[in-house]
């Protein structure tokens, strides 16, 4: 018995071929369930010929429902071989320090480019060209000097606020029809670096935003289509009747933060529609002109300024039941005005009691 085991393991290893080292397709091959042998794969491509099932998400980004999220990562540049049916790209908190021609050429479908919180310096001239369909591009906090040209013709939002930007050239608008949202806050500008005009070509724009700089004046032919005009903390003194000309739309207007000691009488009757005057933290030592005659207006503030007298017929109409829109809000806190002085009849015109922001002077 005990020889007869013996010649039966004698004879398997005499029968057992030498061993060899098959990649990971032979052994999914041989497996039983597949039913193809290892000598039965004639018929098959060659791995090298095999495509793959979809666009490949660039190395250590995120793709999902045509996002590809690239944020966060560190990057010097822009990822290479983006998915080609890319909708949104981020590439925001990264290392970027320029944009390249070739960068995006094969993402014709991109609506949102993300490029926040980089490095960019740079960006050439033909680097959005293929970005056909652009409507959304954020390009604040980077190094940027000047706006690049060129830019898609379909886009509808412009962010580059807290760059370094001293020039905005009439050039680099010229085209954007369908531009609705501008902003520009919190860049070294000054008037001299805001071309006559620069936005005027844009008949769609509605909201533009040129907070924190060094502009001493409104900006000079800004579009009739404005409805938001944000001009906070910047050095302006002064708003004269030809300020606001042209803009028939503008239902708000933010002017707080600035060295405004006055407002020529006719200035505001500019603006037919307004409905929001913020001119709190200003030098104005009395309530600005017109705004008894000023129809639409809802809400004004005028808190922190050098306000000594507020009269009757300063807010409303004379009489009852002459302005179309009643005050939601009125704000005259830290004024030098006695609240005990003004007359009740002064806010015959606002909306509720509760409307009415006095306090004490200091």
């Amino acid at each position: 018995m005990k020889t007869a085991i013996i010649f039966l393991l004698l004879a398997q290893v005499c029968w057992a071929g030498p061993f060899q080292q098959r990649g990971l397709f032979d052994f999914m091959l041989e497996d039983e369930a597949s039913g193809i042998g290892p000598d039965d794969r004639s018929h098959l491509p060659p791995m090298t010929d095999i495509e793959p099932l979809g666009p490949m998400c660039p190395f250590r980004c995120q793709c999902h429902l045509r996002v590809v999220q690239c944020s966060d990562l560190g990057l010097d540049k822009v990822p290479k071989d983006l998915p080609p049916d890319t909708l949104l790209l981020d590439l925001q908190n990264n290392k970027i320090t320029e944009i390249n021609d070739g960068d995006f050429k094969n993402l014709k479908n991109l609506h949102t480019l993300i490029l926040v919180n980089n490095k960019i310096s740079k960006i050439s001239p033909g680097a959005f060209a293929p970005l056909v369909k652009l409507e959304r591009l954020y390009l604040s906090k980077n190094h940027l000097k000047e706006l690049p040209e060129k830019m898609p013709k379909t886009l509808q939002e412009l962010r580059a606020h807290e760059n370094e930007i001293t020039k905005v050239r009439k050039a680099v608008f010229n085209g954007l029809n369908q531009m609705i949202v501008i902003e520009l806050g919190t860049n070294p500008l000054k008037n001299a670096g805001i071309e006559n005009g620069a936005f005027q070509g844009m008949k769609k724009l509605s909201y533009i935003r040129i907070a924190d700089t060094n502009i001493t004046t409104i900006p000079q032919g800004l579009p009739s289509s404005l409805t938001e005009l944000h001009l906070d903390g910047n050095k302006i003194t002064k708003i004269d009747t030809a300020s606001l000309k042209g803009l028939n739309n503008l239902a708000k207007l933010g002017l707080s933060f600035n060295h405004i000691s006055a407002v020529d009488n006719g200035s505001l009757a500019n603006t037919p529609h307004l409905r929001e005057l913020h001119l709190d933290n200003n030098k104005l030592i009395k309530v600005p002109g017109g705004l008894a005659e000023h129809k639409y207006i809802q809400v004004v503030y005028l808190h922190n300024n050098n306000i000594s007298v507020v009269g009757p017929n300063d807010f409303c109409p004379p009489g009852y039941n002459t302005k179309k829109a009643s005050y939601s809000g009125v704000s005259l806190f830290s004024n030098p005005v006695h609240y005990w002085e003004i007359q009740p009849s002064t806010f015959r015109c606002v909306y509720m009691r509760a409307a009415i922001q006095l306090g004490n002077y200091k």
